[in-house]
Formats: C-alpha cells, sequence, structure tokens
C-alpha cells in the first residue's frame, strides 16, 4: 500500500463514544462474521480506521493493511519518534492535515514494525463517531431510484427529474458503527428500510467550488447506509425527509475510511443484501450526478469543512417500492457494501 501525490488532503476534531456505545459495538463485533478487507481499486491509498486495539482501551486511528493487520498509528508514530501533523486519534484531524497528514502515513508504513494486530482481533468503531455539522444525503441519485418510488411518494406532485442534486441532512445523532446495531422500536416505526451509499468525506475547507476542482475537496471515501424510517418520512411527515432519516442510530458507516487515491471510481459499485439476499446493486457510473456536481452544488453559498460527509444516493431495490413492499425487523442482518472500500454489517435490533 503506497501513496501518492493525488491522495494527499484532510481532517479536524473527534469525539469519544458513551461506555454505552462502546458495550454495544463490542456485543456487535464478537457476534459477527470476520471483517471482510476489500482490495483497494486505486492505484495508491490507505484505509484508516477508527477502532479500539481492546475494550476499556482509548479509540485512535490505525492502518489497515491489504492482508487485514492493523497498525496503531499513535504507538507507530511513537515508536518512530515521528511528531505527527495530526491528532492520532481523530479522523477530522487527519482530513484536515493536507498533504502532511498522508506523508505521514507514508512514513509510518514504510517503517513500520512488528507489532500490528489481526483487524478481527480489534473493534471497529464508526471512522467519524461524532460528525462536527448534519450529515450531507443526496435524494434520487439514481434514476431507476427516482422511478421505483414515483408511486410511493406522498407528494404526487413531483414527476419530473430534478435539474440539480437533491440535498437532504440526517442528524448527527444517527452516526452508528459499522457493526453495530440499528436500534429498532416499533412503538416509533415499523417500517424500517435500507439505503446503502457511498459517503464522501471532505478534506479542506471551500465554498463555492467548481466542478472542476472539487475533486481536490475529497479526502477518501466510506461505506454507508442512510438507513430510513418510511411511515415517519411519508406519512407522519407528509414526504418531508429530516425526521424519517434522522432516527438514533440509523446512519452506519465504515469500516475505514479509504483516502482517494485508493479508490478508482469507475470500478465502484454500491450493494445492499438482507440477510444474505442482495438488494440494491448499481454503479458509480449510473449515478446521475456525479461528486463533483454534488460538491459544487452543496457548496454554492455553503462552507463545507474538513470531516464533512456527504452521502452520495442509493440506488434502485429500496424496500418501500418492492411488490409487496419489505421493511426490516428484528434480528434482520442489513448488509451494505462499497466495492474497492469495505463492507458493513448491522443487526437489526
Amino acid at each position: 500500500m503506497d501513496t501518492n501525490r493525488r491522495d494527499i488532503l484532510k481532517m479536524g476534531s473527534s469525539a469519544a463514544l458513551s461506555s454505552l456505545l462502546l458495550s454495544g459495538t463490542a456485543e456487535a463485533a464478537s457476534s459477527n462474521s470476520p471483517v471482510v478487507v476489500e482490495p483497494l481499486t486505486g492505484k495508491a491509498g490507505y484505509r484508516v480506521a477508527n477502532y479500539l486495539p481492546r475494550m476499556g482501551a482509548t479509540s485512535r486511528l490505525g492502518l489497515v493493511t491489504n492482508d487485514g493487520m492493523v497498525i496503531d498509528i499513535p504507538a507507530e508514530a511513537a515508536r518512530q519518534k515521528l511528531t505527527l501533523s495530526f491528532d492520532p486519534t481523530s479522523m477530522i484531524s487527519l482530513a484536515g492535515s493536507s498533504n502532511q497528514g498522508l506523508l505521514d502515513l507514508a512514513k509510518l508504513f514504510k517503517s513500520r514494525g512488528q507489532a500490528t494486530q489481526n483487524v478481527n482481533q480489534i473493534i471497529l468503531l464508526s471512522p467519524i463517531p461524532k460528525p462536527q455539522s448534519n450529515i450531507y444525503c443526496v435524494g434520487w441519485n439514481y434514476l431507476d431510484h427516482f422511478e421505483e418510488g414515483l408511486k410511493s411518494r406522498e407528494d404526487k406532485n413531483i414527476k419530473e427529474y430534478p435539474k440539480v442534486p437533491v440535498i437532504f441532512t440526517k442528524g448527527t445523532q444517527t452516526m452508528n458503527g459499522p457493526f453495530d446495531k440499528i436500534p429498532y422500536d416499533g412503538g416509533i416505526s415499523t417500517m424500517i428500510d435500507w439505503e446503502a451509499e457511498l459517503a464522501v468525506v471532505i478534506g479542506k475547507k471551500g465554498k463555492n467550488i467548481s466542478e472542476e476542482n472539487a475533486m481536490e475537496y475529497v479526502f477518501g471515501y466510506s461505506t454507508y447506509n442512510d438507513t430510513t424510517a418510511r411511515d415517519i418520512q411519508q406519512k407522519r411527515q407528509s414526504g418531508q425527509w429530516f425526521k424519517g432519516k434522522s432516527l438514533d442510530g440509523h446512519g452506519p458507516m465504515g469500516p475505514w475510511v479509504v483516502t482517494a487515491g485508493g479508490v478508482d471510481l469507475k470500478d465502484v459499485r454500491v450493494i445492499c443484501r438482507v440477510n444474505g439476499v442482495e438488494k440494491q446493486n448499481a454503479s458509480y457510473a449510473q449515478m446521475y450526478f456525479k461528486i463533483p456536481a454534488i460538491i459544487a452544488e452543496l457548496s454554492r453559498g455553503l462552507t463545507l469543512l474538513p470531516g464533512d460527509i456527504i452521502a452520495t444516493g442509493t440506488p434502485s431495490g429500496v424496500g418501500y417500492s418492492r411488490n409487496p413492499p419489505e421493511f426490516l425487523k428484528p434480528g434482520d442482518v442489513m448488509e451494505s457494501e462499497v466495492t474497492g472500500i469495505g463492507i458493513i454489517r448491522n443487526t437489526i435490533a
């Protein structure tokens, strides 16, 4: 795993998880299938995880190698006597550290010692457990998904495809870990749906960014699921998206961030499986508004910051548009995959 000049960007300050969330993470990690390390599709890049080496330890960043070993970034920096340009416990700080942060990763990786752990022996956390702002999301970014929703939408007047990306947000409390349980409360919602997505992590501050320059603002990518309560979205809120998208824990992300140079977008596919059955599968090429257009539209009059997360939209195959509709129930396992990045797996509970 090398680095490359293209793959050099940024991030700023993160937060500790509560003991309750950590215990839930440990339980989820111990009961899941082995963590899959997807081959990188780009020529150069790094998988950077936020993790606990063991229960009771403090979280820190680690480099995940192709053979599934984890290099403890703060410990390795101390061993090499390397003063890092970022806080080694914060993905936001790494993303905001510009070129120097990835140069630091290159040094750590090249001269790494033997003290590593297997990725299946650690506890993987959300790469950004406490986002500094709401998670930005793109609606209807696959034509088939727009079409499949026509019959189900509360607002029957929306029939023409939008001319610019449709942006909404999810609250920060929706963030969940890559193998954590998704909370289910039948008194709140019984129509929980899946939406696998490619997530973009912003790497430098910017406003009114042009499409031509937009990719310079990307730090990396992760796997995300915009888990949605359809009965709240479509009925209780009359088609307004925020509340139905913002139930606690309804936004798992991970299992790590792959820095930009490690991902070749033309090879990316977004896939969702429920209990092992494939529900969604589409390529980045099928995405109507590509990442440069999304960043350009989102940043019009709005400042993006290092560590901001953009969920780029879900393909067709969601549960509420199926005949008959399908929804997640307690005990179901929702698996989200972005090829070349990673697989996350969450049990509904």
